[in-house]
C-alpha cells in the first residue's frame, strides 16, 4: 500500500485520518471469519458465512462505530481533549444507543453505503454523537453527567454506570422520543415499563388526581391551552414510546459462569437484540453477535481525530463505520460484568420480547440470568419515572439539577434537533 505523505503537519494529520480506517479493510485478510457451517448471529439476524458473507459484512459495517477521538474541545472547558485510555465504555454506550436510534429512525434492515447518499435521519443521528459539548450524546455530555454517578472526568466506567448516564441524557433529547429503562437487581418489571412508555400527562412522574384522565390533567395544567400540549395529541402519534431496555448483570465472580453462556447466546438471536456492553477488565467492547463459542464485537480502542461538522449539514462518516472483518473473542474470556441491550419500537415488540425471554431464556435454564416479573415487587420503593432535571445558569455555565440532588457539574444543556 503506498500513498503520498505531505510534509505539512496539518495535511499529514488529515491524510492519516483519511486513510486510517481504509487501511483496516486489509486486516480482513488477516482476521477473516471462520470457514464454518455454524450460523453467525448478529443483532437478531442469522447468516451463513459460506453463502451470505457479503450480507453479513454489510450488516456489521453498517453499525455505527465510535472509537477514541483526539483533538476535540476540552471537556468542561479545561478537561481532557482526548478520551484515549479511559473512554472505551463511553464509546460502547454510544454504540448501543446509536443502534437503538438507527432501529427507531431507519429500521433494522437499513444498510450503510460507503459512496454516500444516506437519509437525513442518519446524519441527524450522527450529529447527536459528535465530539463537542452541544451534541446530545457526546463524550463531553456523558463524561460530565457521569460525575453525578460518582465518576470523575477521565475515570473508567462500568456497564451499569454508562447505562445510568444514557438514561439521564435521553431526557434531554428533543428529537428522539426514545426512553431508556435500566433494570435493577437483575429484575425487569413489566408493569413499570408499561407505565413509563404509555402516554402520560404533563408533569408525568407525579400521580394523577383521583379519577382524572390524562386529557383532564393536561387541561388542568395548561388551561385553555391544552390543545398545544403534546400529550393531548399523543394518541394520534403513537401510544408507545420506543424503548431501549438495558439490563446490567454480573454473570460470575472473576469470569463468566459457564451456566449462563447459552442464555447469553440466545440474547443475540432475539429480534429485539441491541447488543451487549462488556469486555475484559478495563477493556470495553460492544458485542453484536456470536459464532460458535466466540463473541463478535466492535472495538473502540482506535484513536481517530475528531470530526467537525456544522449543524444541519452532512457528516463525513467514513471513520464511523468499521470496515475490517468482525473481531472475535472466546466467550469464556468475557468479564462477568455486562449489560444486555434490547430495542422495542412498539408495545407489540415489547410483548414479543417478553414471550421470547420466557420461552427461550427462562423456561429452558435452571439458573436464570435475570428475572422477568409482571408486577412491581411490594418490598421495593415505589416506581417513579425519571424526570428531566432542571437547568440552572451558574458562573461556569449550565448545570443539571434534580429534585433529589444538588448541582452535579457544569454542563451544556442541548438536545438533538
Amino acid at each position: 500500500i503506498s500513498f503520498l505523505i505531505s510534509t505539512n503537519p496539518s495535511e499529514c494529520s488529515a491524510q492519516q485520518s483519511k486513510y486510517e480506517n481504509q487501511i483496516n479493510v486489509f486486516s480482513e485478510f488477516l482476521e477473516d471469519l471462520p470457514d464454518t457451517d455454524e450460523p453467525v448471529w448478529v443483532l437478531g439476524e442469522c447468516y451463513s458465512v459460506k453463502t451470505e458473507k457479503t450480507e453479513l459484512l454489510s450488516d456489521v459495517h453498517s453499525r455505527l462505530w465510535f472509537t477514541y477521538r483526539k483533538k476535540f474541545s476540552p471537556i468542561g472547558g479545561t478537561g481532557p481533549s482526548s478520551d484515549t485510555g479511559w473512554g472505551c465504555m463511553l464509546r460502547c454506550g454510544q454504540m448501543i444507543l446509536a443502534q437503538a436510534l438507527v432501529c427507531s429512525q431507519l429500521g433494522r434492515a437499513w444498510r450503510w453505503r460507503a459512496e454516500g447518499g444516506q437519509p437525513e435521519e442518519y446524519h441527524r443521528i450522527l450529529h447527536c454523537f459528535l465530539d463537542r459539548k452541544d451534541s446530545c450524546y457526546s463524550v463531553h455530555q456523558m463524561a460530565q453527567m457521569g460525575v453525578g454517578e460518582g465518576k470523575s472526568v477521565g475515570e473508567w466506567y462500568g456497564p451499569n454506570t454508562v447505562a445510568q448516564v444514557l438514561k439521564k441524557l435521553a431526557l434531554f433529547d428533543d428529537w428522539n422520543s426514545l426512553a431508556v429503562y435500566v433494570s435493577m437487581d437483575n429484575t425487569v418489571v413489566i408493569e413499570d415499563i408499561r407505565s413509563r412508555l404509555r402516554p402520560r400527562p404533563c408533569g408525568w412522574g407525579e400521580p394523577f388526581t383521583s379519577g382524572e384522565t390524562p386529557e383532564q390533567a393536561c387541561l388542568h395544567t395548561h388551561g385553555n391551552r391544552a390543545t398545544m400540549c403534546p400529550h393531548s395529541q399523543s394518541q394520534s402519534r403513537s401510544d408507545w414510546r420506543p424503548l431501549l431496555l438495558v439490563i446490567p448483570l454480573r454473570l460470575g465472580i472473576n469470569h463468566i459462569n459457564p451456566v449462563y453462556i447459552q442464555a447469553l447466546k440466545e440474547c443475540f438471536k432475539i429480534p429485539q437484540s441491541c447488543g451487549v456492553l462488556g469486555g475484559k477488565p478495563n477493556l470495553a467492547y460492544y458485542f453484536i453477535g456470536f459464532v460458535g463459542e466466540e463473541l463478535i464485537y466492535l472495538d473502540p480502542h482506535t484513536t481517530q481525530s475528531a470530526v467537525e461538522s456544522e449543524a444541519g449539514s452532512g457528516v463525513d462518516d467514513q471513520s464511523y463505520h468499521c470496515l475490517r472483518s468482525p473481531r472475535r473473542m472466546k466467550i469464556t474470556n468475557l468479564d462477568p460484568s455486562v449489560a444486555l441491550g434490547f430495542f422495542c419500537k412498539s408495545e407489540g415488540d415489547f410483548d414479543s420480547w417478553c414471550n421470547l425471554v420466557q420461552q427461550e431464556i427462562q423456561m429452558k435454564r435452571n439458573l436464570r440470568m435475570f428475572e422477568l416479573v409482571e408486577n412491581h415487587p411490594p418490598h421495593w420503593p415505589p416506581f417513579v419515572p425519571p424526570t428531566k432535571p432542571e437547568v440552572q445558569t451558574t458562573g461556569a455555565g449550565m448545570s443539571y439539577v434534580t429534585r433529589q440532588t444538588h448541582n452535579i457539574t457544569p454542563i451544556t444543556n442541548s438536545g438533538c434537533k
